[in-house]
């Protein structure tokens, strides 16, 4: 088991959330806080740059998707980087990978 880390960081398209460790039943939450307490503004991208995680179960999933209703609800987009294999295969049996962006590496670099 690996404990949920979060960090934060701006870039010019938007906030950054650079996740590593185990996005599952006891993290999800966290996730689900930090990105609810998110002020995203029309036409933003917030990025989940997901090449730290390790594992993500069906929490995880659900959080992932309660983070597109944010951003959505504020009229801004999301994308996932770095997309883990085995969370790439799972996005992909359930649709997932239909309805977010994924982009292939880490985030855009840090704004000014």
């Amino acid at each position: 088991m690996n404990l949920l880390k979060i960090t934060t960081r701006s870039a010019t398209t938007g906030p950054v959330l650079e996740i590593f460790g185990d996005l599952d039943y006891a993290g999800a939450p966290e996730l689900r806080e930090l990105v609810a307490g998110l002020t995203l503004r029309p036409g933003q991208l917030l990025i989940l740059d997901l090449g730290g995680m390790e594992f993500c179960d069906s929490s995880g999933i659900t959080a992932l998707i309660a983070a597109r209703s944010h951003a959505h609800a504020a009229r801004a987009d999301i994308a996932l980087a770095a997309v883990p294999a085995n969370t790439l295969r799972i996005l992909g049996i359930i649709g997932l990978d239909q309805i977010f962006t994924l982009l292939p590496g880490s985030g855009p670099a840090a704004g000014p």
